[in-house]
């Protein structure tokens, strides 16, 4: 394992041999096989672990598998141009680098779907079986935000380069300035301190896991995210424009529609909907 211990200014050409030298092994592995984490670089700061990781890819500096984490984000990315604040060094702020193939890109949220099964197989053990995954890619304890996941993909034409997946998970923060009854943490939960460096590689694990499958048996993908889905066949209250109804969750399709039921049912894309309470 190569493991980078970087200040936000430090010189990157350090990062560069360390790339190229690994990459000579590597380059002829499937993009899943990639061990998760084996390229490992640790930062005290950051604007954005996202935005680090697509400039180490556009500077040809990572591969599939790279693992950017930071103690502290200034500028961290949520869904929807929202941002994501963090207490610094109290919490999971991390991103990896996937490239993809042979997924094509039009079944891109079975990534989406992958990643939150490693994410929920990270956390459930640890909060018990409260914890939950919410359309689209949120994570859950009971009825509050105990992580999230935000996927940007690099497309060259038709061709799905990479996905830099962000992944923030509350761990040891304790105090949500406007999100007290929104937001929880896993020393909320179990009143218990983290070591967070350490989950991050436990999550790198899960992650390994899950994108195994995802390659060899993505079926299995859908049914388990499935099995842990926020609401399922339960009635919830969503937005869509100026209008607010009460529907049945019912599933998510592998394009990653939304599948709901009141009178009829009806199916909606990510970003088409909103959670209402």
């Amino acid at each position: 394992m190569i493991y980078i211990l970087l200040q936000p200014d430090d010189n990157q050409q350090r990062i560069k041999v360390d790339f190229i030298a690994l990459s000579k092994n590597t380059n002829k592995l499937s993009p899943y096989h990639h061990e998760i984490g084996s390229h490992f670089i640790e930062l005290q700061q950051v604007d954005s672990t996202n935005n680090y990781a697509t400039g180490l890819v556009h500077a040809g500096m990572a591969q599939g598998g790279t693992v950017v984490f930071t103690h502290e984000q200034t500028k961290g990315k949520g869904q929807r141009t929202k941002t994501w604040k963090s207490q610094k060094g109290a919490n999971i702020l991390m991103s990896v680098v996937i490239q993809p193939r042979p997924l094509p890109l039009t079944q891109g949220f079975l990534l989406s779907m992958a990643t939150a099964n490693a994410v929920h197989r990270f956390f459930r053990p640890l909060a018990g079986s409260e914890t939950k995954v919410k359309w689209p890619n949120d994570l859950y304890w009971r009825d509050r935000k105990a992580g999230g996941i935000l996927i940007e993909n690099i497309i060259h034409g038709t061709e799905w380069h990479y996905a830099i997946v962000g992944i923030g998970i509350n761990i040891n923060q304790v105090e949500f300035p406007g999100l007290k009854a929104k937001a929880v943490s896993l020393r909320q939960i179990t009143g218990k301190e983290y070591d967070v460096l350490a989950l991050a590689r436990q999550l790198c694990r899960h992650l390994q896991q899950c994108y195994a499958l995802l390659e060899s048996h993505p079926h299995v993908i859908r049914e388990e995210y499935h099995e842990h889905l926020y609401k399922l066949d339960e009635t919830v209250r969503l937005k869509q424009d100026g209008r607010v109804f009460d529907a049945t969750i019912k599933g998510v399709t592998p394009l990653g529609d939304l599948v709901t039921f009141s009178t009829i049912e009806e199916r909606f894309s990510v970003g088409e909907v909103e959670w209402v309470g």
